[in-house]
């Protein structure tokens, strides 16, 4: 059975799905999908941790779903200016991921991430995939996966 390790860029999707099409990203869908082609045995969404309830809920039904949620403190600057990236995070773990598993999935549109598909391809033989808004998403994330799967209407709440 194929093993897949999954990993969210969860501030990334929420934004390009609600600017592109106003509508949530249907987590749960996804998750069923996945299964059917194989054993999940990583899943990690990465998010901005904020103290509201919207935020909890969501977090909260992500690890029902079966996520492993890893929050970082969201940080406003004194320039009004916010932070909170996972770039780093996701790349760590995706790298420690690769060599168990033969599915490396990331949803997200950066392109920062398509060096990070290459090397764990070329290094551990792994097939990437991406999801992602494709009009939205940069064109050498899309030319460094395998597969690109463009989340449309049908994977959206």
């Amino acid at each position: 059975m194929k093993k897949i390790a999954v990993f969210v860029d969860v501030q990334n999707i929420y934004y390009t799905t609600r600017d592109v099409f106003s509508k949530q990203f249907n987590y749960r869908l996804l998750w069923q999908e996945l299964m059917a082609q194989g054993e999940i045995t990583i899943a990690n969404a990465y998010a901005i941790q904020r103290s509201d309830d919207q935020q909890h809920k969501f977090q909260k039904a992500l690890k029902h779903i079966g996520f492993e949620v890893k929050l970082k403190p969201y940080i406003q600057r004194r320039d009004g200016s916010a932070k909170g990236d996972w770039d780093v995070g996701i790349t760590i773990d995706i790298m420690e991921a690769a060599a168990d598993v033969d599915t490396v999935i990331l949803l997200s549109g950066d392109g920062d991430f398509d060096v990070l598909l290459r090397k764990v391809r070329e290094k551990y033989g792994v097939t990437t995939e991406v999801y992602s808004v494709a009009s939205l998403t940069a064109k050498s994330l899309v030319d460094a996966a395998d597969v690109h799967h463009k989340i449309e209407q049908s994977l959206l709440l």
